[in-house]
């Protein structure tokens, strides 16, 4: 079965969840283990594997099922009153012999009622408190129609802009990725997972699917060991340590085994190594696809290799439902295992509270008046202002609010294609589309026309003359382009990365008139602008920033607030350079593309278009030479690196401080600079302020030749500035290598 991207949850279930933050796990379970070993004692199997599965609507009469303690309950859609189903659904099952409770789960992404930017452009803020606030909001929003666990945040470092799903995850860098991922988890989680407005998070997926081959959705992944470890593995480690409750395999095979069916993995690294005590859920149909990975001989198999390999929960397929009994009356699986996983569902659920009240989650007069909504659109309306990155501008922004304004393009009067993949509640009647943000900024001020010019995809041209028309009798000219909904997201990989159509042709004649024109582009990966940047006077990365978008450019291109979002990935120039990322391995022969036997392309320059971490603002920042607390860094140790960053402009405006280092010699090549840590500083015009960033030993660790995690004693250098080609420079030497293999101190492997 094929699950629609646009459903909010891919089913609701009798199911299980996972750990709290470590620290305060123990206290949050208020459902003693003997109770828990005294349900699993009177638990049929059939009753078990139902706690290991999520059904979706298609398993049959799932009320009855409910009811005798054997079923899940079907997705939750958006023409479905969530607060009402989850309250029927629960009551089914206190009816149940053992009256277990059920929860519920989805996918709460980026928003529930009110759509948020989605993750790439929250992390296009590089501003993990407003992350924290964003999706926060959403687990109030989700807990009040009953759902408790989210399929959310998608840690999957991705570096191929092809791929569809780049818009779900934090972009190219794991630095970057682990705070951001963080960040979500604390809004998701809270502090007490037991309140009835925090939910269970689940990082996925787990691990290395950001590296599809050919940028295609759901394809292998070829991730060299070390690789693996050093950029896929760290937000995932980051988030375990942060308190995760959950995490999702990934779809996809490493080296040929499928991470659904990797003891290696699941058990191996997340429990073992890292010493995760939460839960495992598989992707959509993920347990039964084993078949078709060609590694499970029938159902059956798949759903014995799946356990064993540490797959608590059967997302939809039913393959547990179906072939947990049979496997294990015929002795293929030990009870053990099953009670393993089962142990793991009911803890879960004791841990938010559901044994103590099974109704806490869902409040009927909060859903139905939303009286958050109000701070919330605040919140999407300030979280899309830091979302959206401008690119270039020749001093043609901000613009004034009056005269003539042209809103031209396919994407100007859009608004579901701003919601997002995974929109949950999200309704496009709630939308503000760019065009509407801009006349209603407009208002009594001067006029304002639309053309759409040309579709995004097709190639009918006639309505460009229009588009020039209009045009040529404005003042000024805002190309609104890019991508719709159904060409982002999963499932929706792209084999080109630049504007799709005919609208490359609209921009042509549209910048022909000679009229001021600014590029506006919505796309949820990393495009060849290649061209526009060549030729229109502004251009900006508008992301795709949810139902407040139209207001927050608006916001942006009058000037009532300043850009200040930096890039989460690398801008190629064309198709050709992809895979492009900026913490590359330095190359035995640099060189540029006029010197032979080089490291070059002979018909395009190698750089970037915009580096990562690059954004423009109203104003200008001038940084000072680090400074650093002292030139050595011992284990167990802190270096402080001080910059001293001032606002040489005339507007007020914010920036990132980010930090690179560079190993400068080890036993294996390192990449030419690592993002270490990185601030959003806010100052006034001729402000200056001192911004100080920590380096430890573990910041510096990494596989090493033997693949064990840890550090090498040498020098590093340090560059601090506004994006990852910061020049401003100081070195310190770390003094002592360190093993920190055994004390689980990275994103290392057993």
């Amino acid at each position: 079965m094929q699950v629609s991207r646009r459903r909010f949850a891919q089913g609701l279930g009798l199911l299980a969840g996972a750990s709290a933050l470590p620290a305060m796990a123990k206290a949050e379970v208020k459902l003693p283990d003997t109770r828990i070993e005294t349900l699993i004692a009177q638990m049929t199997i059939e009753e078990k594997a139902a706690q290991l599965s999520i059904l979706g609507s298609d398993a049959g009469d799932l009320d009855a099922m409910i009811k005798q303690g054997l079923g899940g309950t079907s997705g939750v859609l958006p023409d479905r009153d969530v607060y009402a189903y989850t309250r029927q659904m629960q009551q089914l099952a206190m009816q149940s012999r053992l009256k277990i409770p059920l929860w519920f789960m989805g996918d709460v992404a980026h928003g529930f009622n009110t759509e948020f930017p989605v993750p790439l452009a929250l992390a296009a803020t590089w501003n993990p408190e407003l992350v924290t606030s964003v999706h926060r909001a959403a687990a109030i929003e989700a807990t009040t129609s009953g759902v408790n666990w989210t399929f959310s945040p998608m840690l999957d470092i991705a570096r191929d802009p092809r791929w569809g799903r780049m818009c779900e995850g934090a972009g190219e860098d794991p630095h970057l990725g682990s705070v951001m991922a963080v960040a979500q988890v604390k809004g998701f989680q809270g502090d007490d997972l037991s309140t009835p407005d925090t939910m269970l998070a689940t990082a996925k997926h787990f691990a290395g699917y950001g590296a599809v081959t050919a940028g295609r959705d759901y394809n292998p992944t070829d991730i060299p060991p070390r690789l693996f470890r050093d950029i896929y593995l760290s937000p995932f480690k980051a988030v375990v340590d942060a308190g995760i409750g959950s995490f999702m395999a990934a779809f996809t095979p490493i080296d040929g085994v499928p991470a659904t069916s990797s003891r290696t993995l699941l058990t191996g690294i997340l429990r073992d190594q890292w010493g995760f005590d939460g839960l495992v859920v598989s992707d959509y149909d993920a347990v039964l696809e084993l078949v078709a990975h060609g590694v499970a001989a029938d159902p059956a198999h798949a759903a014995q290799l799946a356990l064993h390999a540490g797959v608590d929960i059967d997302l939809h397929s039913g393959t547990y439902w179906k072939e947990l009994p049979g496997l294990v009356k015929s002795g293929r699986v030990k009870m053990a295992e099953v009670d393993t996983a089962v142990r793991r569902v009911l803890t879960a659920k004791a841990k938010l509270g559901l044994f103590d009240d099974a109704f806490r989650y869902g409040n009927a007069a909060r859903a139905k008046a939303m009286p958050f909504r109000p701070s919330h659109l605040a919140l999407a309306r300030e979280a899309a202002r830091q979302a959206m990155v401008l690119l270039k501008n020749d001093g043609t922004l901000p613009l004034a609010k009056q005269g003539k304004i042209a809103v031209i393009g396919p994407m100007a009067d859009k608004t579901a294609d701003l919601l997002g993949p995974m929109p949950a509640l999200g309704r496009k009647d709630n939308v503000v589309s760019m065009l509407a943000g801009i006349s209603a900024a407009m208002q009594g001020r001067g006029s304002v026309t639309h053309v759409e010019g040309v579709s995004v995809r097709g190639d009918d041209v006639s309505g460009i003359p229009a588009a020039v028309s209009a045009a040529s009798d404005a003042d000024i000219a805002i190309l609104v382009l890019g991508e719709t909904d159904d060409m982002i997201g999963e499932g929706d990989s792209r084999a080109f990365i630049d504007l799709p159509g005919r609208q490359r042709a609209l921009a042509e004649a549209v910048i022909a008139t000679g009229k001021p024109t600014v590029a506006v582009v919505i796309t949820g990966r990393a495009m060849d602008l290649t061209w526009l940047d060549g030729h229109a006077n502004a251009l900006v990365d508008a992301m795709i920033c949810g139902e407040q978008a139209g207001n927050a450019l608006a916001d942006l291109l009058f000037g009532d607030a300043n850009f200040s979002g930096k890039l989460p990935v690398t801008m190629p120039r064309a198709l050709g350079q992809v895979p492009i990322f900026y913490n590359h391995l330095p190359a035995a022969r640099p060189g540029q593309i006029d010197t032979p036997y080089t490291s070059r392309y002979v018909d395009l320059i190698k750089a970037p278009l915009y580096w990562f971490g690059h954004g423009l603002s109203y104003t200008s920042f001038d940084f000072g030479k680090p400074r650093l607390s002292g030139t050595t860094l011992a284990p167990g140790g802190t270096l402080t690196v001080t910059t001293r960053v001032t606002n040489s402009g005339r507007r007020a405006g914010a920036t990132v401080v980010q930090l690179y280092v560079r190993d400068r010699l080890a036993d294996v090549s390192r990449p030419v600079r690592e993002l270490k840590g990185f601030r959003r500083v806010e100052l006034k015009p001729g402000e200056s302020r001192d911004v100080a960033l920590s380096l430890t030993p573990a910041d510096l660790a990494f596989a090493r030749r033997d693949l064990s995690w840890g550090t090498e004693a040498g020098v590093f250098d340090v560059y601090v500035g506004e994006d990852s080609t910061a020049t401003q420079t100081a070195s310190f030497t770390l003094t002592t290598s360190e093993d920190m293999t055994k004390g689980n101190g990275g994103a290392t492997v057993i």
